[in-house]
């Protein structure tokens, strides 16, 4: 059973005076066998959550603490936060010209693992997952993201996860540039992964649509940075038909009343 612990994380983006505060105080629990869905209006904060967890070096930890098993997060560097157990898909994949998706991915696969996959189980692991996410074979011998579709970037993402087999997978926006039928099968490739129990999953979605391929246990609501609301399934079906627009109205107001009182303090 591994466990991801977030305790009042605070990040901000930008130096001295030009520094703005993204997270404000977030805490959040995701453990093996569970899918937690954050959802929020664009610009909440929900992909800064994501990439500071990774260690994007744009975004500063002002405040807090990130576990993964105990072990803290925020004193690993990258790679060593991908060795531990963590695995980020990113909304936008960048390209990798001149190298192959194969070599790319058991390239992955030794540097988290620390000893290079047996080549012939390799490359039959690699087969069955590529079939499953409906993906050609011949689609090995491209250069990573090069030219790929929406659908072919964010099936070769769930190929990483499917393969390097994380402690705890983060999917930013997964289902973004998605046709009907590629969000089905990044779905069914998501859900197979969760079916397995091993994994903790942190979905990260502005909309519903793709929480009917893949139900999760836990909803939170992200809004300026911070957790306004928390549930089953049922707050999602609740979004669907009412939107942010009160979660929006209550956080302008609580920030409007923290402004009054900071300006108190201060005179």
């Amino acid at each position: 059973m591994s466990v991801l612990e977030i305790r009042d994380l605070h990040v901000s983006v930008g130096e001295g005076d030009d520094a703005k505060e993204i997270l404000r105080g977030v805490d959040l629990t995701v453990r093996s066998g569970e899918t937690h869905a954050i959802m929020g209006p664009n610009g909440s904060g929900k992909s800064t959550l994501a990439y500071s967890i990774a260690g994007h070096p744009k975004y500063t930890i002002t405040g807090g603490t990130v576990t993964l098993d105990g072990e803290d997060v925020l004193a690993m560097t990258v790679d060593e936060r991908a060795r531990a157990g963590l695995f980020l898909a990113m909304q936008y994949p960048v390209e990798v010209p001149g190298v192959s998706v194969s070599n790319f991915l058991r390239t992955a696969a030794t540097a988290i693992k620390g000893e290079a996959p047996k080549l012939r189980t390799w490359v039959k692991d690699v087969k069955i997952e590529m079939a499953g996410l409906e993906m050609d074979s011949a689609f090995a011998e491209r250069n990573v993201n090069e030219g790929f579709s929406g659908g072919e970037k964010k099936r070769h993402e769930i190929l990483q996860m499917r393969l390097l087999k994380p402690k705890v997978a983060i999917l930013d926006e997964t289902d973004s540039g998605l046709d009907v039928d590629a969000l089905r099968v990044v779905s069914e490739g998501v859900n197979r992964t969760r079916a397995e129990g091993d994994v903790g999953v942190l979905l990260i979605t502005h909309y519903t649509r793709i929480l009917r391929y893949i139900q999760p246990d836990f909803v939170h609501v992200f809004v300026a940075g911070r957790v306004v609301d928390e549930g089953g399934p049922e707050l999602a079906a609740k979004l669907e038909d009412e939107g942010y627009a009160a979660y929006v109205k209550d956080s302008n107001e609580q920030a409007s009343i923290e402004k009054a009182a900071s300006e108190v303090v201060q005179a």
